[in-house]
């Protein structure tokens, strides 16, 4: 008898833990998903090959400046703008100090500081380039000016 409820103490242990890691996984699937700007993740020139009828939103950042991480926080994030960019651009974050950064850098003479954010057309050429950070509606803004 003993036996039988060590056996049946363990089956309902194996079943909460299967049960709770069920649960974990679902909801840390909810929490992963990303709300914001979907930013592409390849390299420029492939960003501009998929535009075709869209333009290029490319964000050149560095991962230590302040002002990035603040828009990443508060601009990119924000529903408005993330559907606007969304439904208009083909994003994409390239850190300048790795990777293809350094080149992107030499190629697009407006990038001069962090971030810089620019509007490409859908070969590649800057339409414009804002440099330093935005609050969501003066950034709508001037995406909404390229994308007209």
């Amino acid at each position: 008898m003993i036996q039988k409820l060590n056996a049946m103490k363990a089956i309902s242990i194996k079943s909460l833990v299967l049960l709770l890691l069920t649960f974990y996984g679902v909801a840390g699937a909810q929490s992963e998903s990303h709300e914001g700007i979907s930013f592409f993740n390849g390299t420029l020139k492939e960003a501009i090959a998929k535009a075709e009828n869209k333009f290029v939103f490319f964000d050149a950042y560095a991962s230590w400046c302040g002002p990035c991480k603040a828009m990443d926080k508060d601009v990119f994030t924000d529903k408005t703008v993330s559907a606007y960019l969304n439904a208009k651009f083909v994003s994409i974050r390239i850190d300048m100090e790795k990777g293809e950064g350094p080149v992107l850098a030499k190629k697009y003479a407006s990038i001069n500081g962090y971030p810089s954010l620019l509007f490409l057309d859908n070969g590649g050429m800057a339409l414009k380039t804002l440099l330093g950070s935005r609050d969501a509606e003066e950034f709508l803004a001037e995406a909404k000016l390229v994308a007209k």
